[in-house]
């Protein structure tokens, strides 16, 4: 209420009080309006007053709600970053067993598994860009001397060292892997025929002139390899271009070992 409102009623309220008006025909009229705008005001002061502390409440539990929903965000937001970090370490757990179910664990080479996935691979890509690939297949000759003269473990050490030889000599974008016992297999993509028996004949000296350590006394321990190798054909499945080196490979064996032959 403005500051004249309050003058008028306390004006009002001097008037009826004053018993010089008391027999004034309006007197009485007066008096309960005057009554009565009292109570109008009592009633609208404790609305307001309700308003008021309704509105106060209100702004409470807005205040209250949000800071729940802040602290529910920074929940979500954090199982989000612990969901993200488990999920990259599930990531590296299944590609570190799927690594590791891929190499042989020996030489740390691909093992048969991953070749043959390789080799879908690179062959597909050999016919769909129409280049040449080739495959051979390398033994050790008499590889079982070896564990019958130094042991297994001596005949483990030595399959890491040929391993080691093998992917040291071959080129950046061969493959090489342990096709089994003391057999390995080695694609050559973008090679022709001509080409990877060239190369396989180096590897083959580069192998038997590797000194195995195995002896005690200290003297070269050698071996020789025989060599298998084909020139994958477009009409052909890659396992019969294996069957093809395969083939070769006892080719070279049955004319003495230690030398390369390459299929026809």
């Amino acid at each position: 209420m403005s500051a004249r409102d309050e003058a008028l009623l306390a004006e009002v309220a001097a008037l009826l009080q004053d018993d010089a008006h008391g027999d004034h025909p309006l007197h009485e009229a007066l008096r309960r309006l005057y009554h009565h705008h009292l109570a109008q005001r009592e009633r609208l002061e404790r609305m307001i007053a309700i308003a008021d502390g309704f509105q106060q409440g209100a702004q409470e539990d807005l205040h209250a709600t949000r800071q729940q929903l802040e602290r529910q965000q920074q929940r979500q937001r954090k199982l989000s970053r612990i969901a993200d970090r488990f999920q990259d370490f599930l990531l590296e757990r299944n590609q570190e067993l799927e690594d590791a179910s891929g190499l042989d664990p020996l030489t740390g080479l691909f093992n048969r598994r991953r070749l043959d996935e390789q080799l879908v691979t690179l062959v597909s890509r050999a016919i769909r860009h129409d280049r040449p690939l080739s495959l051979a297949i390398i033994d050790i000759d008499h590889f079982k001397g070896i564990n019958d003269r130094y042991g297994h473990a001596a005949g483990d050490r030595a399959l890491v060292a040929l391993a080691g030889a093998l992917t040291n000599t071959l080129r950046g974008d061969d493959l090489c892997g342990r096709w089994g016992g003391e057999e390995f297999l080695v694609v050559l993509p973008d090679t022709r025929l001509d080409q990877a028996e060239s190369l396989l004949v180096r590897l083959g000296e580069r192998l038997r002139h590797l000194d195995l350590a195995l002896d005690d006394a200290h003297r070269p321990t050698t071996v020789t390899a025989s060599i298998g190798v084909a020139e994958h054909r477009p009409a052909e499945a890659y396992q019969d271009t294996i069957r093809r080196a395969d083939q070769a490979l006892l080719s070279a064996k049955g004319e003495g070992r230690d030398r390369t032959r390459r299929a026809s």
